[in-house]
C-alpha cells in the first residue's frame, strides 16, 4: 500500500517535469511488455519489440504463471519515467492492433526489452518468424535466464 502512494506521489512530481529531448514519459504499464506514453496531448500504446511476458490483463485468457511479476517489474521500472523508443525496420512501425513497435531503453541507456528476458520476466519473441535487429542477443538472453534458473525459469515458479 505505501508503495502504491509512493508511486502516484512520484509520478505526479514527474508529471510537472520536462521530457527531455527524444524520450517519451510513459503513463500506463498495460502488462509486461506494453505501455502507454504521451505524444504531445496524446497517447500511444507501445508494444515492446522482441519479447513476450505472461499474460496478466487480457481479458480472454487466465493470468499466466509470472505475468502479475512481469507486470509489477515493469510498472516498478517505468511507470512516471522517460524512455527512448527506437524502431526497427525489420518489424516495421505499427502491430496489427496499431499498437508502436519499440525497443524501450532507461534513461541508463539500458535495452528493457533484454533486460526484461535476461532477468526471467519474459521469453524472446519472433512474430511469424520475422526477424528483428536484437534476435540473437535476446535469444542468447533467454537461454542465459534458464540456465540460471531466473524469473519463470526457476524451479518449481511456474511448473506445467
Amino acid at each position: 500500500m505505501l508503495q502504491d502512494v509512493l508511486a502516484l506521489v512520484l509520478s505526479l512530481i514527474m508529471a510537472w517535469q520536462p521530457v527531455p529531448k527524444g524520450f517519451y514519459r510513459v503513463v500506463k504499464v498495460s502488462d509486461g511488455d506494453t505501455i502507454k506514453v504521451a505524444v504531445g496531448s496524446k497517447t500511444e500504446t507501445v508494444r515492446f519489440i522482441g519479447v513476450d511476458t505472461p499474460e496478466s490483463v487480457d481479458p480472454r485468457r487466465p493470468v499466466q504463471c509470472y505475468g502479475k511479476e512481469a507486470s509489477k517489474k515493469t510498472t516498478e521500472m517505468l511507470l512516471g519515467k522517460d524512455v527512448k523508443l527506437v524502431s526497427d525496420v525489420l518489424v516495421g512501425d505499427r502491430d496489427i492492433y496499431k499498437r508502436w513497435l519499440r525497443y524501450v531503453y532507461l534513461p541508463n541507456g539500458t535495452l528493457y526489452n533484454k533486460w526484461l528476458i535476461s532477468a526471467g520476466y519474459g521469453h524472446e519473441y519472433t512474430y511469424k518468424n520475422n526477424p528483428y535487429n536484437f534476435q540473437e542477443e535476446f535469444k542468447q538472453a533467454e537461454r542465459d535466464a534458464r540456465e540460471r534458473s531466473r524469473g519463470l525459469w526457476a524451479p518449481d515458479v511456474c511448473i506445467k
